[in-house]
This record gives C-alpha cells, sequence and structure tokens, in this order.
C-alpha cells in the first residue's frame, strides 16, 4: 500500500511518518484491496488536523480528526477511517445478499 502523506504549515518529520504508516500498516492487513492513501496534516494554533482519503472499491472515502496533539488525532483517523471502511465493507456485503424478488400477478385468471 502506498502512503502519500502532506503537510500544511508543518513539517514531516521521520517521527511522524513512521506513526502513520504503522497505524495505516494495521488497516491494509484487514483490507488489501487499499492501493492508497493520502493524508494532509493541518497545524493551526492550538489544533492539529489530519484529513485522510482513500478509495475503496470504487468509492472515495474521506475521514478528518483533530486534536491538541498530533499522534491523538492520528490515533482518532485511523480509528474513524477503519470504521469507514468498515462500513462501506458492510454495504458491499448486503447489496450481494439482497435477493430479487419477482412481484406476484394473477396471470390464471377467468376470462368473464
Amino acid at each position: 500500500m502506498k502512503i502519500k502523506i502532506s503537510g500544511h504549515h508543518v513539517e514531516i518529520t521521520e517521527g511522524i511518518k513512521q506513526s502513520i504508516e504503522n497505524k495505516f500498516a494495521k488497516i491494509s492487513k484487514h483490507y488489501p484491496s487499499l492501493m492508497e492513501i493520502d493524508s494532509t496534516i493541518t497545524v493551526e494554533p492550538n489544533q492539529q488536523k489530519l484529513e485522510v482519503t482513500t478509495l475503496y472499491e470504487g468509492a472515495k472515502v474521506t475521514v478528518n480528526a483533530s486534536d491538541k496533539q498530533l499522534y491523538v488525532a492520528i490515533a482518532k483517523v485511523t480509528k474513524k477511517l477503519q470504521a469507514a471502511l468498515a462500513h462501506r465493507k458492510g454495504l458491499l456485503s448486503a447489496k450481494f445478499n439482497n435477493k430479487f424478488v419477482v412481484p406476484q400477478t394473477d396471470l390464471y385468471q377467468a376470462a368473464p
């Protein structure tokens, strides 16, 4: 899986990069069809924001998290991404389980 990390008003250090890669490596084990994850870190006064976008089974999945500490925001966004992917996976499996129901009509009605 390819992980793109970009920063807005922040320098991406090796520790930040390792933390993000370790968290997303766990997700990639559960969802091997994920090819790429784009993450953007934004630093504002007293706020660290992280936005993660990926494409999963033809649908764009985007999650956001923010906190005063960056590593807490990374943990939050990882949890939200895993929940969003599980929801998407559930929608896909539900489509396989829906069966088409043929409406019942009276084909053998007696002609007057």
